[in-house]
């Protein structure tokens, strides 16, 4: 089979799973509030928004991460530049985005920074709803944690990996792109699979500028319910099974760079 029909295949499947996913859980969710005791149409009710809360929490780690991914390479090959012009700034982002609060970082993001973007981009206010206030938020933090993974992956390549792409006439940011870049982010794989699986529980801090993801979907339900106990352990075991499955197919991609890199 060519490797673009793999690919198109594999993506299928992808996307199928995706929706199937979704679909059991609204109705597994809906026969778990029947046997806990809810009525029908509460029961149908709760779990077709806390399947959306899931889903909602999902896509919102997905972009986030990938947005994460993008950063924290370009950080961390900036905190290793020799020119501080380029060196200074990242260091800087990084430091203070470690240094803070998930939580503080979220709430500028959806009410000081449409402030600051105001005079630039009148319509900053309109944009930056709850989704994308908390998807900058998530990027640049997941990011820094990046970077910082990144920078230790490219310090572990041997110094004769640079040397030789030297000898072979690559510019330096050719030997980056090429010969070091590829091996560091073969090592760091295990260490951003666990940023990104922190990414999705960090997720649920968004609730706080009323994005209805999972965590928030199931404080509405209990305050329409009082049935903390029966919501909250379907909430831990929606995020049980979301990072389940992300482990799952991020330890497929670990394997197959593995064995790509052999």
């Amino acid at each position: 089979m060519p490797s673009w029909l793999r690919v198109f295949v594999f993506l299928a499947l992808l996307l199928g799973g995706y929706f199937v996913l979704f679909a059991l859980l609204g109705v597994v969710l809906e026969r778990y509030f029947l046997l806990t005791g809810f009525g029908p149409d509460r029961a149908a009710s709760a779990a077709q928004a806390m399947a959306l809360g899931a889903e909602i929490t999902l896509k919102l780690t997905l972009i986030s991460g990938l947005a994460g991914l993008v950063i924290g390479v370009f950080a961390g090959m900036f905190r290793l530049s020799r020119r501080l012009w380029v060196r200074l700034p990242a260091s800087f982002y990084i430091w203070v985005t470690r240094g803070t609060p998930l939580l503080v970082q979220i709430l500028f993001a959806y009410n000081a920074l449409p402030l600051l973007l105001k005079p630039l981009w009148p319509e900053a206010q309109q944009v930056l709803t709850p989704y994308w206030a908390a998807f900058i938020a998530l990027s640049f933090n997941v990011g820094a944690y990046n970077a910082e993974v990144v920078r230790a992956g490219i310090q572990a390549i041997p110094k004769g990996q640079w040397e030789a792409a030297w000898s072979l006439g690559l510019s330096p940011a050719d030997t980056m792109r090429f010969v070091i870049l590829p091996q560091a982010l073969r090592i760091v794989v295990p260490p951003l699979v666990n940023n990104v699986v922190a990414l999705l529980k960090d997720s649920s801090l968004a609730s706080v500028i009323a994005l209805t993801e999972l965590a928030l979907s199931g404080q509405r339900i209990i305050s329409a319910t009082f049935r903390p106990v029966e919501v909250y352990l379907a909430v831990a075991a929606i995020y049980l099974l979301l990072t389940t499955v992300l482990t799952f197919f991020t330890n497929l991609l670990e394997r197959r760079l593995q064995v790509a890199g052999r």
